[in-house]
C-alpha cells in the first residue's frame, strides 16, 4: 500500500467524506437501536476541516479518497494522569480497501499530529459488539479500557 497517502482532509473532499459518514452510520445501526431512523450525522465535518484542536484526515489511493479519521484535543478528567488526550472518531475505511492496512496508516497520521501537540493519550470508543472494529484497534495497540451500559426505561 506504498502509494496511500494520508493528508489534512480539505472542503474540496467534503462530498466524499460525507458518503464515508454514511457509511460509518450504516455499520453502526445494527448495534445501537437509539439512533434515529433516516438520515443522521455524527459530525459537522466541514466546520472541523478548520478547527485548530482538531486533525481530520483522508487516506487517498490515487484520485480515490478510500479512508477517513480525526484526532480531537480534548481536556481529560481531573483525577486522570494527564491533563489533555485525543479522541479519536470517523474512524471509516471503504470496504473494498480493509484488511490492507489502511486504517493503521491514518491511526499513526493522527498519532503523529497528537505526539506533536505533547499529547500521550489516545482513546476512541466502539459499540461492544462491532468485533472488527475491536480486533482493528487491538491489533494497532488499543486496549479495553471501560463498559458504558444503558437501560431504556420509558
Amino acid at each position: 500500500m506504498d502509494n496511500i497517502l494520508v493528508r489534512k482532509a480539505t472542503l474540496n473532499d467534503l462530498e466524499r467524506m460525507l458518503e464515508f459518514e454514511r457509511g460509518i452510520v450504516t455499520a453502526e445501526r445494527p448495534f445501537d437501536s437509539t439512533l434515529k431512523d433516516g438520515e443522521i450525522h455524527y459530525y459537522d465535518l466541514a466546520q472541523m476541516i478548520n478547527q485548530p484542536n482538531v486533525l481530520l484526515v483522508v487516506a487517498q489511493l490515487g484520485d480515490e479518497l478510500i479512508g477517513s479519521g480525526y484526532a480531537r484535543i480534548e481536556n481529560s478528567k481531573d483525577y486522570l494522569k494527564h491533563s489533555r488526550h485525543v479522541y479519536l472518531g470517523y474512524m471509516y475505511v471503504k470496504p473494498t480497501h480493509r484488511g490492507k492496512g489502511v486504517n493503521n496508516m491514518i491511526l499513526e497520521a493522527l498519532k503523529a499530529w497528537s505526539l506533536e501537540n505533547n499529547i500521550t493519550e489516545m482513546r476512541l470508543e466502539v459499540y461492544n459488539e462491532n468485533l472488527p472494529a475491536i480486533k482493528a484497534y487491538e491489533k494497532a495497540g488499543f486496549t479495553k479500557n471501560l463498559v458504558e451500559m444503558r437501560l431504556g426505561i420509558g
